[in-house]
């Protein structure tokens, strides 16, 4: 049986006040806010039987409400970027803002991450709704958006869902940082990965996706079997791994599937994710620097974390080989992602 509580966390500096959702079973503790529908902790038991923080975030508000690296937040109406901030839906061109070098990330300067969402409790979770208006961040038409979260035994679900008044492109994502040994630990060097993908998409020097759909296999992306982080971290180019990982085919229908698998042997903690989207964006915090101060005064450097962004394939508005992002009036957008935490 899941415990459910909430409680006033504080007031969204001119946004209205904001509340805690706690979620807590026998093996798992999770703490939602209204705020962006942040996952703001994560609690898992360690083969000591120890419960430790996995996920990264703050300890007050407005750090929340200033936060520019989406910690914990539910990203939209777009995760990930688009080319140039720039599409062309029903023969109508769209300029976005642009918020990441040329392109737009993660939609916009004000996206869904610094929205105030309205909670309902659920038998073992919480929902949140929020309104997306028409011509939000630039994006077309009024959006209605949902995300539930719910907690059976080790469990987490995340289902998402939306309608809108015009067809839009949307791909809702959510964007936890995790390190399995604690929110507070130094890099993420120790942690076994594996990602049931054949293939993953190369990207440009502004991580745009160049289109191609390369094979794994011989590359450094080739995770589909466990690796350790930090050998293979120092074989991918670039800072690290920032790159959409092609879990179906274009035009395949997406079924619930295991994606992916990361094991913290030191710990005992496991962090197994299914999802019924396209794609999995695997990130490792390249762009963490050390200016951040998080939970409990700890400093996220870079690779102190790593992140499981499951969703549609980035740039997939302005890509027609790619799995179509573009939701249209009467039809209903949703997804389904869970996280289990387990030890070994």
């Amino acid at each position: 049986m899941t415990q459910i509580s909430h409680q006033q966390w504080g007031e969204g500096l001119g946004q209205g006040s904001v509340d805690l959702w706690v979620l807590q079973s026998s093996q798992v503790r999770v703490e939602v806010l209204t705020l962006g529908a942040i996952i703001r902790s994560v609690q898992s038991r360690g083969k000591d039987g120890q419960m430790e923080d996995i996920v990264l975030g703050y300890d007050d508000l407005e750090a929340y409400v200033t936060d520019k690296r989406y910690l914990g937040a539910t990203v939209g109406r777009v995760a990930n970027r688009i080319a140039k901030g720039r599409f062309v839906v029903e023969g109508k061109d769209y300029q976005l803002d642009v918020n990441n070098g040329p392109n737009a990330l993660h939609g916009g300067l004000q996206g869904f991450n610094k929205a105030i969402w309205f909670a309902t409790a659920l038998e073992n979770g919480v929902q949140l709704q929020m309104t997306s208006p028409d011509g939000d961040q630039g994006y077309p038409g009024e959006v209605q958006v949902s995300v539930s979260y719910n907690l059976e035994g080790d469990t987490l679900t995340a289902e998402y869902q939306a309608r809108s008044t015009k067809t839009t492109p949307i791909n809702l994502t959510n964007h936890s940082y995790f390190n399995l040994a604690g929110q507070g630990a130094a890099d993420i060097y120790d942690h076994e990965v594996s990602i049931s993908a054949q293939s993953y998409l190369p990207v440009d020097d502004t991580s745009i996706p160049t289109g191609e759909i390369r094979e794994v296999e011989g590359t450094p992306f080739d995770l589909r079997k466990p690796v350790l982080i930090g050998p293979r971290l120092k074989e991918v180019p670039g800072f690290g791994f920032d790159h959409n990982f092609c879990l179906s085919s274009p035009g395949e229908a997406c079924t619930e599937r295991r994606t992916a698998r990361v094991c913290h042997p030191a710990s005992g903690r496991v962090l197994e994710v299914s999802t019924s989207q396209p794609g999995v964006q695997f990130y490792t915090a390249n762009f963490l620097d050390g200016s951040i101060t998080g939970k409990g005064g700890a400093r996220y450097m870079k690779h102190c974390s790593f992140c499981l962004e499951t969703q549609n394939w980035p740039d997939a508005v302005n890509q027609p080989s790619f799995p179509d992002c573009l939701l249209r009036p009467g039809e209903d957008y949703q997804h389904v992602t869970r996280f289990t935490f387990t030890t070994v």
